[in-house]
């Protein structure tokens, strides 16, 4: 009669091969059909605003050669020009113009939320290499802003709409990872998140829309 010791009992089977490279493999995080979603919308919003503001730059560059003049159709009045941005030194930072680079990451940004709607999943590294991405870009519209505000005194329609595609990308895609824990955060920010994402772009474009009210506060009201 075979005996059953307390050490047979306690023993589990190894795992096998495939279960070890599972465990293992880094781990992956796809996203929502609703965050896919976002991320094609925002992006193609921006790749929109950059071919209009590209071809109006290459327009008026082409009519100053000419000794012409070419204004912009959303060149509306003294406040909204959109040619007195793009005639600014800041408008090539890099030494080519802005919405050239925004034709590149804004296209990166739709390929990535189309490999979402395919069901892609990306690893942690990969997620927060996107989070660092839309984070220059919000550095870099609060820049522009700035100087479009207070330095260049115009705003431009096509310039705003980048912005505010950039800005609810930037929470959106810091939400996830945050809730992922792919970001330290401590439970109750995780739950915040997990509610109330909406807010915070709401917040972060309303104060830009309050900054830029008061900025020509005398020329909206006369």
């Amino acid at each position: 009669m075979s005996r059953t010791t307390v050490r047979d009992v306690d023993m589990e089977p190894e795992p096998s091969a495939s279960q070890q490279r599972a465990a293992a493999a880094p781990r992956t995080e796809g996203a929502s059909r609703a965050l896919a979603l976002l991320l094609v919308i925002t992006g193609a919003a921006g790749v929109l605003a950059a071919w209009v503001i590209t071809l109006d730059k290459f327009k008026l560059l082409e009519a100053k050669v000419k000794g012409e003049t070419f204004v912009p159709g959303c060149s509306l009045n003294p406040v909204v020009s959109c040619g007195s941005v793009m005639e600014s030194d800041q408008a090539s930072v890099f030494g080519f113009p802005n919405p050239m680079l925004g034709l590149v990451t804004y296209g990166i940004v739709v390929c990535v939320g189309m490999s979402l709607l395919a069901r892609a999943r990306f690893p942690r590294w990969y997620w927060l290499t996107f989070n660092a991405g839309t984070l220059f870009g919000v550095g870099f519209c609060a820049w522009l802003m700035f100087q479009s505000l207070y330095r260049i005194n115009a705003l431009c329609l096509w310039c705003c709409l980048a912005w505010v595609a950039t800005i609810v990308m930037f929470w959106y895609v810091t939400s996830f990872n945050i809730r992922k824990g792919f970001l330290p955060a401590p439970s109750w920010l995780k739950s915040f998140f997990g509610e109330f994402t909406w807010v915070l772009p709401v917040l972060h474009i309303g104060i830009i829309g309050m900054l830029i009210l008061t900025r020509w506060w005398d020329f909206w009201t006369s």
